[in-house]
């Protein structure tokens, strides 16, 4: 029997290969350079499933990723949040002391300034943190560290030489598990709702778009706008609702949508993922 497989950005050990790890734990993760390449293997149908970061509490949205999901062809089926612990990965027997520098990405830099500060510590940007990790391990080098997660370590035969390291420990990334087929389903008591909108050229016509999910008590708990085409007058929205489309008071917000858009487009409906709460 051929295992099913889960297609994630990243190199092995990359927090998105736990987010994998935790949605989909029988599957076998297979990593790619790109969210553009996770998302052609998962259409093409060589992938089951593909995993995307979509935003960070610390950072914010992911940048491309909304604009790559209306056109993927791809359905949210599942959301997924990690915790993302950053661990100082070195090589096996390797002091605090003896670490001079530390690669990963800018992004991870940034959310552990107190602990580099406290030990004198260089860094080095690099394009993937799982990647800096087997940087370090094919080194060998004493003085060489990385930031990463403890798989990272666990993959690439590195010693955790200090863990959870991040200044806020609340720091969490969303993901979003894509499929080629939609899931309209209610697997659990809180369900979520994604889509895209972009309202008609007439005055007020985004506060009367959102009216609706006013009036009928629909809770959004995400709103972003991104421009579409590099035009300034062009303007699409993303959205997250609570609820599913057949509830009568999401299904009267979403008609009343309808009438003040030019485009709307479910991307996914999916069971609320425990730690929203």
């Amino acid at each position: 029997m051929v295992q099913s497989r889960i297609a994630f950005q990243g190199e092995p050990g990359a927090y998105s290969h736990q987010a994998c790890r935790q949605a989909r734990p029988g599957m076998e993760a297979v990593p790619c350079a790109t969210f553009e390449e996770v998302i052609d293997l998962t259409r093409s149908g060589e992938v089951d499933l593909g995993m995307l970061a979509v935003e960070n509490s610390t950072y914010g949205r992911v940048a491309d990723v909304h604009s790559l999901l209306p056109h993927s062809g791809l359905h949210i089926v599942d959301e997924e949040f990690v915790r993302v612990h950053i661990n100082l990965l070195a090589v096996k027997g390797t002091p605090l002391s003896a670490v001079r520098r530390v690669r990963a990405m800018s992004i991870l830099h940034g959310q552990c300034r107190g602990f580099i500060k406290q030990h004198g510590l260089a860094t080095l940007n690099w394009h993937d943190n799982a990647a800096g990790a087997r940087a370090v391990a094919e080194l060998g080098d004493p003085a060489e560290a990385a930031l990463a997660s403890e798989l990272a370590g666990e993959i690439y035969g590195l010693d955790v030489l200090a863990r959870q390291i991040e200044d806020q420990s609340n720091n969490t990334t969303r993901f979003l598990v894509m499929s080629r087929e939609p899931d309209l389903s209610r697997r659990g008591a809180t369900m979520m709702t994604t889509f895209i909108f972009r309202v008609r050229n007439i005055p007020a016509a985004l506060y009367k778009a959102l009216g609706g999910f006013a009036t009928n008590g629909v809770n959004m708990t995400k709103l972003e706008s991104y421009m579409v085409g590099g035009s300034f007058t062009a303007t699409e929205f993303y959205a997250d609702i609570e609820g599913h489309p057949e509830d009568p008071p999401v299904a009267r917000a979403l008609e009343e949508l309808a009438y003040f858009s030019s485009v709307v487009e479910i991307l996914g409906v999916y069971p609320a993922n425990r730690p929203r709460g």
